[in-house]
């Protein structure tokens, strides 16, 4: 039986969330793309249910307002949502994460955000 691709990534997440968990002091940071947008919480795995401290996507009115003329399902897109990421997260104390990338190829989008948060002062 072969498994669709979807599936495939839901199995990767499970094996890399076996080792990632955040806490208080250093939350968990999870990315999800959609084919139009992406998206980057910040999470604390400490409390029951987990607890959202904040998200960031490329709906966010900072990015909308910004004037950019900046798609969502492109790497560039994806470099202002790790800017604004790293911004918010250091505005709210928190300058140690831990990145999960829920199972999806460290590449192109995902690569993009990650980096640009590191740039913008977060440290994985």
């Amino acid at each position: 039986m072969t498994m669709i691709k979807e599936e495939r990534r839901k199995k990767r997440h499970l094996r890399v969330r076996k080792k990632i968990f955040g806490s208080k002091d250093i939350p968990r940071v999870v990315v999800f793309k959609s084919n139009k947008y992406i998206y980057a919480s910040l999470v604390v795995d400490e409390e029951y249910p987990n607890r959202v401290l904040m998200t960031v996507s490329g709906t966010s009115p900072e990015i909308r307002q910004s004037g950019e003329k900046v798609k969502g399902y492109n790497a560039a897109g994806a470099v202002q949502v790790g800017k604004l990421l790293a911004k918010k997260s250091l505005e709210k104390g928190i300058s140690k994460v831990v990145f999960d990338r829920s199972g999806y190829k460290y590449t192109g989008r995902v690569k993009a955000l990650a980096d640009a948060a590191r740039e913008g002062g977060l440290k994985f």
